[in-house]
């Protein structure tokens, strides 16, 4: 079955770098719009994303997007640092298109983008983080020990470029941005859902509890059994869960 038809986008961020974008129309609601912010190393123009976007396209438009140093967006990226601009470019340009409610749904670094974007710039009326980790510098699983030794090695940052189109920024942060469980105590009152995987190979369930445990009400924590890890173990079913608890919680706004 086909996805949903899609139309290219191109976003300038606040800090000037050009977002590679595509915007889905609604076949649901025609006053919502989603915006889909991915994991680290990922892209919209992916078949697992495109099928993300196809199933949200039936609740709202859909605004997805790469962040900035990923496939043809411009830029570097910061992991999780400036890619708050790239969001709010995203959530600008839904306003400007005609949606009068806008959610954010983010996959792993994504989820962490958007629990900051949501509680520092406001202006979105629900965020659901997947597969988000808590915190910085976290190294407790093999796999994200991987992902800091592509970060910080100037060969895994080669190798990232060339096997997975992500151009990563050298050097440090400078400061270190407020860790996503602490942003997430400055949503409320707009709704929060923190979705995790209790056999995600990333990022073990103390992070879903730290964010949800951080953040206010209105908020709900969804525990998934025997679900991995943001986008790849993502099901249909689980995207339309979100995608009606974003209807429900937007429309009592």
């Amino acid at each position: 079955m086909p996805f949903a038809t899609n139309f290219p986008v191109v976003l300038r961020t606040a800090d000037g770098v050009r977002i590679d974008a595509a915007h889905t129309p609604s076949r649901g609601r025609g006053d919502l719009g989603i915006v889909v912010a991915h994991g680290f190393t990922g892209s919209w123009r992916e078949r697992t994303a495109r099928g993300i976007a196809h199933v949200l396209s039936a609740f709202g438009g859909v605004m997805a997007f790469d962040f900035r140093g990923h496939g043809r967006s411009g830029g570097e990226t910061t992991v999780g640092d400036l890619e708050v601009l790239d969001i709010e470019a995203a959530v600008r340009h839904a306003r400007v298109v005609g949606y009068s409610s806008v959610a954010v749904v983010g996959f792993s670094m994504g989820a962490a983008v958007a629990i900051r974007h949501a509680g520092l710039h406001h202006g979105v009326d629900a965020v659901a983080a997947v597969s988000g980790p808590a915190r910085w510098y976290y190294r407790g699983t093999k796999p994200m020990r991987q992902v800091h030794w592509a970060i910080e090695r100037p060969f895994g940052r080669w190798a990232a470029r060339v096997a997975k189109r992500t151009r990563i920024a050298r050097g440090q942060w400078d400061p270190v941005p407020m860790p996503p469980y602490e942003a997430a105590a400055l949503i409320s009152p707009t709704p929060l859902l923190v979705v995790h995987g209790d056999a995600d190979a990333f990022f073990p369930l103390e992070h879903a509890h730290q964010i949800f445990d951080g953040a206010r009400e209105p908020k709900e924590l969804w525990i998934e059994r025997a679900y991995g890890h943001a986008e790849t173990a993502a099901t249909p079913e689980l995207i339309r869960r979100i995608g009606k608890w974003i209807t429900l919680n937007t429309s009592q706004r």
